[in-house]
């Protein structure tokens, strides 16, 4: 079963991608749908096998990879409840975007390719999930961002979906180049790059009775002998767990869009909506969030790397929902919410809430992937308009699309009641995670969750200024568009109640399982539970403020939202042209991208320009085969001016020959 999960997805993507133009886009449609389908299925079976159920985790080997020395690596799933919880996340909301793509992307003539593509996607994110070992990890890794390339890449004939796919591609080498480094590190300090192996020797490092990371630490700490050396320093086994989680977690950055590697995330937007819908729910940005919770038991015996997760995870969840404020564009306004709301999930990874960190995940595939598919039923509407500016009046003809945009926006801003059992799947997940924080040791948590809370009224308000840009007040469109605007057919819109369900009801019926009662029965050792032991104990009893605060964050966002936007529209341009600075500031999302141009990519392009001019032009061609041809050519062109015809200058070039040969003879006779 498990290997007709993974690798279905690629058997659709090599019969479609070598035979789709013999087979046709229909076929081809169907094909790798169906299997999705299938893949889906089997999915929630394994689910409720292995989570659910009694089963336990095993491996499932597949072949022989690498053996080489003490380097060995066979290809092998690991099976267990992670595992499974990223199998259904995964898998589910890719069948739903295949679906869904047959009726969105039903004028484009290059469908084959296309559904050809996001079968390959599928199938380097279940590699990656399946991991036995971090060679195969990142092997799906790299899959990915190659998958994302192609994908947001897809409509090649568009400058900015090239220069977005070449951004995402780029950004993401430096974060694989760090993630690399970690995994060459991991070998050098565990002696093996297998899971089984290198957790068990992790386990040895921790104290008997110890708690939290800062006794894990203090621990390692302890052993003082060099283990490893990294740019010319002796690091002993602290330091050297610390750099080796460093440079894990940057790869993380990278994948997950954390800052400062996040700039490729709003502009993937670029791709088709369904990609974006796979890259932001489900696929790319949650790998980095599973690589931390896979190897929890190695950040445990970081204090230090824990305390960077937890702070870049809360200034980029502050930070993007800053952004996302001011953005008129439908999709990149939900882009930046990914790039928020990942960064709720490193915080709780930062704090060993591992639980929640993969809970919100779990329900924020359903939630986000909704609102993707919803906003690309909009744009599908509305003549492939996304300028929320040129939209407006749209409630009543779309109105499922647009109770499906409601519901996920309820489950975005975690609408709920406070100490009962009502509410949508991220007041369960998302809110959890601001009460873990408030009950974290040490000020950066304290740090976190002000930022969660602050990030959380942003949140609010921009997610329903969508709504009322998009679907309420007067039509700005024109008057041709809106009398093309039609509902989508029921090839899209059957996903979206998919997914509406499980925006609505996720987080009610897991919550017990992941970060409840049943934590223990549910997970199976699967999460390293040094710190959450003490944390799951705690955010249960954190005050009832605390416990309001995200509740008071949703409803003052959406009040001031609908105060904008709704009563007094004008608002909104006047606070933007008397603070035009800070307006600008978070438009031009506070100048990360001008600030790289700066940085980095003016000097790369001032550098290559030198090389190519200079160092190849002047120097290695006008030195090495272009000088040594012209030097050949000046030569030959001399020599071609003796040629003259005349048969008198022949003659007298015999004589002087003659004259020479007679005068060598003469004295060379001596």
């Amino acid at each position: 079963m498990y290997q007709a999960i993974v690798f279905l997805p690629l058997l659709g993507f090599l019969i479609v991608g070598l035979f789709g133009n013999s087979i046709g886009a229909k076929a081809s449609e169907y094909i790798t749908s169906g299997f999705m389908v299938v893949v889906a299925v089997l999915s929630w079976v394994a689910f409720f096998t292995v989570a659910m159920g009694d089963g336990q985790a095993f491996t499932v080997p597949l072949l022989r990879f690498l053996d080489t020395g003490s380097l060995q690596a066979d290809w092998a799933l690991r099976i267990d409840t992670l595992t499974v919880v990223m199998l259904i996340v995964v898998n589910t909301v890719s069948c739903l975007v295949h679906i869904y793509s047959i009726g969105y992307m039903h004028h484009d003539p290059h469908r084959p390719r296309f559904f050809a593509y996001l079968s390959l996607f599928t199938f380097a994110m279940l590699m990656l999930v399946t991991s036995d070992n971090l060679v195969q990890m990142f092997f799906g890794w790299e899959g990915v961002g190659l998958a994302s390339y192609l994908l947001i890449g897809f409509w090649y004939q568009k400058p900015s979906a090239n220069a977005a796919s070449i951004k995402a591609f780029v950004v993401n080498r430096v974060g694989d180049f760090g993630f690399l480094l970690g995994l060459f590190g991991v070998f050098v300090v565990f002696g093996s790059v297998n899971f089984s192996t290198i957790f068990a020797n992790a386990a040895s490092f921790v104290p008997a009775g110890g708690h939290g990371a800062e006794a894990a630490a203090g621990e390692v700490a302890a052993h003082g002998d060099a283990v490893l050396t990294f740019l010319g320093y002796h690091l002993d086994k602290a330091s050297a767990l610390t750099v080796i989680c460093l440079l894990l977690f940057m790869g993380a950055m990278g994948k997950s869009a954390q800052v400062p590697l996040h700039t490729w995330l709003p502009d993937a937007m670029e791709g088709p909506t369904p990609v974006s819908a796979l890259i932001h729910a489900a696929t790319m940005v949650t790998a980095g969030v599973f690589m931390l919770a896979r190897l929890s038991p190695i950040f445990e015996l970081s204090h230090t790397a824990l305390i960077v997760v937890t702070f870049i995870g809360a200034f980029t969840a502050f930070f993007a929902a800053t952004v996302g404020l001011v953005q008129n564009d439908i999709k990149r306004v939900i882009a930046y919410s990914t790039c928020s709301q990942l960064g709720y999930m490193f915080v709780a990874l930062g704090l060993g809430f591992y639980s929640a960190a993969i809970f919100h995940l779990f329900t924020h595939a359903f939630f986000k992937a909704l609102l993707f598919l919803g906003s690309g039923s909009v744009i599908h509407a509305v003549s492939d308009e996304q300028d929320m500016r040129n939209m407006g009046g749209l409630r009543k003809l779309i109105p499922k699309t647009y109770w499906a945009m409601i519901i996920g926006t309820l489950a975005l801003t975690g609408v709920g009641i406070p100490f009962t059992i009502i509410g949508t799947a991220g007041f369960f997940s998302k809110d959890a995670i601001i009460e873990g924080a408030f009950a974290g040791h040490g000020s950066i948590a304290l740090f976190a969750f002000w930022a969660l809370v602050i990030a959380a009224v942003f949140t609010s308000f921009y997610s329903w200024r969508l709504i009322f840009m998009t679907f309420h007040g007067e039509p700005r469109a024109s008057h041709e568009v809106m009398h093309h605007v039609h509902e989508s057919p029921p090839v899209m819109l059957v996903p979206l109640a998919i997914l509406a369900i499980g925006a609505l009801f996720a987080g009610l019926v897991f919550k017990e399982y992941f970060i409840g009662e049943h934590y223990e029965d549910f997970w199976k050792g699967a999460l390293f539970t040094l710190s959450e032991n003490h944390i799951l104990h705690e955010f249960h009893n954190v005050p009832g403020w605390v416990k309001l605060s995200p509740f008071v964050a949703m409803v003052v966002g959406f009040l001031v939202a609908y105060h904008f936007y709704i009563r007094s529209p004008e608002t909104p341009k006047v606070l933007a042209q008397r603070h035009r600075g800070l307006y600008a500031f978070l438009l031009n999302k506070w100048y990360f991208d001008e600030l790289y141009d700066f940085l980095f990519v003016r000097p790369a392009k001032w550098l290559g320009t030198f090389l190519w001019k200079k160092g190849d032009g002047w120097l290695i061609d006008g030195f090495g085969p272009d000088g040594v041809s012209a030097r050949v050519i000046d030569v030959t062109n001399r020599v071609v001016k003796l040629q003259t015809g005349y048969l008198y200058h022949y003659a007298f070039a015999m004589l002087i020959g003659v004259a020479a040969l007679v005068t060598w003879m003469m004295f060379g006779s001596h």
